[in-house]
């Protein structure tokens, strides 16, 4: 293996002392989750392997640490919660492979992005071969409803990715017809985070799938509309971009819960707007721009609410000793509504 993982076993040795908790491994560096066999990369493709490095180097690798703390409650064997981790890792970087010579970006993770290093052939080839990795290493497993559901999640993105490239230069396009797009794109691997480790135990009952899937969407709704404040400058601590969405001639979900209800005419001359102040300017001023931020919030309540709710459902569906698992996926909506990172 190229990097070890601590095992659930070992996570629940430290929660049960106190020295580990649902912060420390959503925080945690995502370095310790780089986790691949060697046999992933062989050594006659070199040149996958350092593009696979280069990828991952930054990379926050959350969507594994969720499957880490989910299973810290259910108790899978570190091999089994290896390759679940692996797998979304290995989609989550091969879309990213992809979205970025779709959209071509030039930066990934401000470093120059794969198809701008190797090339964009070499950056296609990647993605599917890290996509086609999943299906190997899953079939070997011989879950067939992981690999069934594992197919699906794939599916899933690719259509989003889909209809996301269809709206390209839509300033136009609606809240409702994006939240689609998010609910299959970005939605798809929370869905599938949740879901997988509980797959892999063979409960497949279908209340709790019911009930999961519903948080997993919600959690990639919640995800997507606070990344895309990060666009408008709001919350941004992590220095992305102003209006990189708009110049691209993509309106995202605040951009088009902004523009709801005005005339083409309104719509064009914000979508103009060199500059974020020009924005605000346009849209009537910086009182005008933080009464939309906190109506838009008010409306990402209502999901937070939801999710809630679909949260104190949970623990009637769960063993005895994974009810705890309730109490450390609560905070994942200020994690990735908020960017409240944890204390």
């Amino acid at each position: 293996m190229r990097h070890a993982l601590t095992s659930s076993v070992e996570l629940r040795k430290l929660a049960s002392t106190g020295s580990i908790d649902k912060d420390t491994l959503l925080a945690s560096s995502g370095s310790d989750l780089k986790i691949y066999d060697s046999h992933d990369f062989p050594a006659y493709l070199p040149k996958l392997n350092s593009l696979y490095d280069d990828l991952f180097a930054g990379g926050k690798g959350f969507r594994a640490k969720l499957i880490r703390m989910i299973n810290s409650h259910l108790g899978l064997p570190g091999k089994t919660e290896q390759l679940l981790s692996q797998t979304v890792e290995f989609i989550h970087n091969a879309s990213l492979l992809h979205d970025d010579l779709i959209d071509r970006s030039v930066l990934r993770r401000g470093k120059p992005a794969a198809w701008t290093k190797y090339t964009p052939e070499y950056a296609v080839l990647a993605g599917d071969y890290l996509l086609a990795r999943v299906m190997v290493n899953l079939s070997g497993h011989g879950n067939i409803h992981l690999v069934q559901r594992t197919a699906e999640a794939i599916s899933e993105l690719l259509e989003g990715e889909w209809l996301q490239d269809s709206v390209v230069g839509d300033f136009f396009v609606t809240l409702e017809q994006l939240d689609r797009i998010h609910n299959l794109k970005t939605a798809s691997l929370f869905k599938w985070c949740l879901r997988a480790p509980f797959i892999a135990l063979e409960n497949h009952d279908k209340a709790l799938h019911e009930s999961l899937e519903e948080m997993g969407t919600i959690l990639g709704q919640l995800f997507q509309r606070g990344d895309d404040l990060l666009d408008y400058d709001v919350r941004n601590d992590e220095g992305k971009a102003i209006l990189g969405d708009l110049k691209s001639g993509y309106l995202n979900s605040f951009g088009a819960f902004v523009t709801r209800g005005k005339s083409r005419a309104e719509i064009d001359r914000l979508v103009k707007s060199r500059d974020l102040a020009e924005f605000k300017a346009t849209l009537g001023g910086e009182q005008a721009f933080e009464t939309a931020v906190k109506a838009f919030d008010a409306a990402n309540e209502e999901l937070i609410r939801l999710y809630k709710h679909h949260l104190e459902r949970l623990p009637s569906m769960l063993a005895e000793s994974q009810r705890g698992l309730v109490k450390d996926l609560e905070p994942l909506t200020d994690l990735l509504y908020w960017r409240r990172k944890p204390q």
